[in-house]
């Protein structure tokens, strides 16, 4: 539900990492409150040569008939051209030009998308022409300007590219230059216009000048709005097949097939930048924020610094008196709120209910300080002067779309993390979306979900609780997949808990509804919620720091308000990055997977056998059956993961030098490692032929549904003896656990207890099932792999890192030089003695012949030369 840093992540939404989304990657062209002014009265050094055009008197270029509109760049229009007005007072200031789809052809977005940005600067160039720069302060120099030595070093190895340079025209009396901008947003300049990578998703080649046009040209105090109808040839020529696929997978656009071009109406807001940047607030990686960064040189510093700062509005007071009110305690109003519109495309129905999403983060706003802070309202249809496109505006935009997801991203100012704007995009087959998870979540105990068809209440509900959560993306806020782990499973049960705490600490996690609860706990409140964690988090972010003189020192204020709530579950922050903590997870909750699982597969077993009726309609096929009986696996599936990821898992906690006692990594107890095999074993791999009902599987599948569990189970057999787990296994079960002193759960334990549990059979001498021998077959093939692992195969993995995200996968080992190999030579010995002692006491045939199979494929990897 997010696009920036990790534009899966961020803050997308609702799928799942898509390490995004969709939403919080570093701008194009970031900027730095502390870098080095530019001189904004100096030619460049390899300027061109005299003006084109001379510069003539006003008059004879802003005539009388220029249709005129005042703001940051004053614009006119005379015929078919179009001037800008840059004031002198305007050179060196920067301002950022945010670039969406206005109107999308076919198959390439949906109107009101995010294309680009770019933060830009004018600044004066040779023979009085204007430059525009983009500005690119990815490095930058402590603040002191030009007085300081590195300062020069810096500007010497980051020299901004220009992006165009202009005539001046004419220059009036206040000393603003005129220049002609109709060419440069006609034609295809890549700072307003679309990225090279979206230009090669969709087969773009070139802008098509003949039917290309300027629409509109307008100009507000801290904007100037570019409207543009652009037309893009395409290329039409097949993609030949390749063997490999392509990392950028291209799409051929409808309009493009049928014409060989696509027209679309792009927007670019033109904003000014705060020319004071908002007070940073530094980023703690014990609280969950999108974050900036850029690598600071100091003169006094041995070593560079990146310096990462949390990405968040503006929330001031209107002046002294209420800062004064503030700092006693008492909330205030902000100067300017923050505010959402509801896009009046929306359906009306649902409209109240995004404006409730909104709303249901004041009280966590409140607790900061702040009252009226955050609000929704409706936009003025009948006002022809607003623009949706307009970055003054944050809009929660509705997309008439089949796609299944919501995103909340936000724009702000690289210098500081101020965060601009956001247009939040909910598709309206979200919708559906959230009716499956309700009915495979919460149908055992809520009869409200048992239709085809939701009431509107209940959908209007379901509505809220994306718009909340989306809208806590674009406050700042990353998902926190650590909060549900603070719920102890059986609280989730405890129907006076839930009433006052909800399932999980935290909306901004993936903790969609409480499936844990059972028919007979009277528990139907089943949506989260804003939490302890939210309204914490929030405080940690807008509430003012006063009497502190910069963020360095606010840092050590914040650093106490973090420590104060270390030992509460609760307050916790677990980053949606980390593949090895299981108290991180997805679509997970409790703090306890293997019994919320048992829990949420009990309910289940209700939901599946009642799914004909439920979707019983008149004159309609079997699809909506087809499609929640794939969500119902689909739910299975999610909680064999979540139990899988206790085997080998590492907790990560981070902590700073002020926290003592405590450790940053330490494994999963051994306890709950085998306590995730045992659960496996029963659940998984003892066939579930639950899910083989048979008066469904004949209405929605062409087979009985035997490769279907075997996919099932091949597929966690697949990541349990993943090189990075078992890799994981050796360095966490090779001595004690950390500093609670007890025995690690080691890779021959581990690999002793699945063995177990998968060939059972060899110690109670029953007929081994289809089913069965599909799994043991498969059990020994992974074995037989890994044993044939190339000397080549192996390495470290590189750790992640971005802005505010850093995150060390741990050891991959080469396993032909590590214990693996031995460990693994020695099960499959182990395993065909078991296997040769058992066929003789086999009555049954296939049995018989499974096993000799066996035998044989062992033989024949531990000895090829036989």
């Amino acid at each position: 539900m997010h696009q920036q840093l990790l534009k899966s992540l961020c803050g997308l939404a609702l799928l799942g990492l898509a390490l995004p989304t969709q939403a919080q990657n570093r701008p194009t062209a970031p900027a730095s409150a502390t870098a080095t002014p530019p001189t904004t009265n100096t030619a460049s050094p390899t300027a061109a040569g005299p003006p084109r055009v001379a510069i003539k008197p006003y008059r004879e270029v802003i005539t009388k008939a220029a249709k005129t509109s005042k703001g940051l760049f004053t614009a006119h229009q005379i015929d078919d051209k179009y001037y800008l007005e840059i004031a002198d007072s305007l050179l060196g200031r920067e301002f950022m030009a945010i670039t969406r789809i206005a109107k999308a052809p076919t198959g390439a977005g949906y109107g009101g998308e995010l294309a680009n940005r770019q933060v830009l600067r004018w600044e004066r160039g040779p023979d009085k022409r204007l430059l525009l720069r983009v500005v690119s302060y990815i490095n930058v120099s402590t603040a002191g300007g030009d007085t300081l030595p590195i300062s020069q070093a810096v500007r010497n190895s980051n020299v901004e590219p220009i992006a165009a340079a202009f005539d001046v025209r004419a220059i009036r009396k206040d000393s603003s230059s005129v220049i002609d901008v109709t060419d440069f947003f006609r034609n295809d300049n890549q700072v307003v216009s679309l990225t090279p990578t979206t230009k090669f998703r969709y087969r773009i080649t070139a802008a098509a000048a003949d039917r290309s046009f300027i629409q509109s040209v307008k100009s507000y105090p801290i904007n100037t709005e570019v409207r543009v109808v652009r037309t893009f040839n395409v290329n039409t020529t097949p993609t030949p097949p390749s063997a490999t696929p392509s990392p950028l997978p291209t799409v051929s656009l409808p309009g493009g097939n049928d014409a060989g071009a696509v027209t679309m109406e792009i927007n670019t807001s033109m904003i000014l930048l705060p020319k004071v940047p908002m007070r940073k607030r530094l980023f703690d990686s014990r609280v969950g924020y999108f974050a900036n960064n850029y690598t600071v040189y100091d003169d006094n510093s041995q070593r560079t610094e990146d310096e990462t700062f949390a990405v968040r509005w503006r929330l001031e007071p209107k002046n002294e008196a209420d800062a004064e009110r503030q700092k006693k305690g008492e909330m205030i109003e902000p100067k300017k709120p923050i505010v959402y519109y509801i896009d009046p495309a929306t359906p009306t129905k649902w409209r109240p209910f995004l404006k409730l999403g909104v709303a249901d983060w004041q009280k966590a706003f409140e607790k900061a300080g702040w009252k009226n802070a955050v609000m929704a309202k409706d936009w003025d249809r009948a006002d022809t002067t607003l623009s949706l496109e307009d970055a003054r505006y944050s809009v929660i935009r509705y997309f008439a779309s089949d796609i299944e997801n919501a995103y909340g991203p936000n724009v702000n100012d690289p210098r500081s993390g101020e965060i601009i704007e956001s247009h939040i995009g909910w598709y309206h087959n979200v919708m559906n979306l959230l009716r499956k998870w309700y009915v495979v979540q919460g149908a055992a105990v809520d009869a409200r979900a048992r239709k085809p068809k939701f009431d509107d209440e209940l959908m209007g509900q379901l509505v809220r609780f994306v718009s909340s959560h989306e809208v806590g993306h674009t406050l700042g806020l990353r998902h926190n997949f650590g909060s549900s782990h603070a719920t102890p499973v059986e609280k989730l049960r405890d129907k006076a808990f839930i009433a006052q705490n909800g399932h999980t600490a935290s909306i901004m996690d993936y903790a969609r509804f409480n499936y844990v609860a059972q028919p007979e706990d009277g528990i139907t409140d089943l949506f989260p919620r804003i939490g302890t964690y939210d309204i914490w988090a929030v405080e940690w972010g807008y509430k003012p720091i006063y009497d502190t003189k910069d963020a360095t020192a606010d840092k050590l204020v914040l650093n106490e308000m973090v420590k104060s709530h270390e030992k509460d579950p609760r307050y916790w922050f677990g980053t949606e990055i980390n593949p090895m903590d299981p108290r991180s997870q997805s679509e997970d909750l409790g703090d306890n997977a293997m019994k919320a699982s048992e829990y949420g597969i009990k309910n289940l077993k209700r939901i599946l056998p009642n799914l004909v009726e439920w979707t019983r309609e008149e004159a309609e096929d079997y699809d909506k059956l087809r499609e929640m009986h794939g969500e119902i696996v689909g739910q299975f599936r999610r909680y064999m993961g979540h139990v899988t990821k206790y085997v080998g898992g590492i907790y990560e906690t981070p902590r700073t030098y002020d926290q003592t006692g405590m450790m940053v990594y330490e494994p999963t107890p051994r306890a709950l490692q085998k306590e995730a095999v045992a659960f496996l074993n029963a659940q998984l791999f003892q066939t579930p032929t639950w899910l083989l009902d048979p008066k469904i599987l004949p209405l929605v599948r062409p087979d009985q549904g035997v490769d279907y569990i075997r996919t099932l189970q091949e597929t966690t057999l697949n990541s349990l003896t993943d090189v990075g787990r078992l890799s994981r296994l050796i360095e966490t079960g090779s001595g004690t656990m950390g500093q609670s002193g007890t025995p690690g759960y080691s890779l021959i334990e581990f690999m002793t207890d699945l063995q177990n549990g998968i060939f059972k059979e060899l110690t109670t001498n029953k007929p081994i099932d289809l089913f069965r021998r599909n799994l043991q077959k498969a059990y020994a093939e992974k074995l037989i792999a890994v044993l044939n692992t190339p000397a080549s195969a192996g390495g470290a993995a590189a750790p992640f890192s971005g802005a505010g995200f850093r995150f060390n996968p741990g050891p991959v080992t080469d396993i032909r030089k590590s214990d693996i190999m031995s460990v693994v030579r020695g099960e499959l010995v182990g395993l065909q003695r078991s296997v040769a002692a058992a066929v003789p006491r086999q009555t049954d045939t296939m049995s018989r012949y499974h096993l000799a199979d066996l035998q044989a494929r062992i033989q024949q990897a531990l000895d090829p030369k036989k």
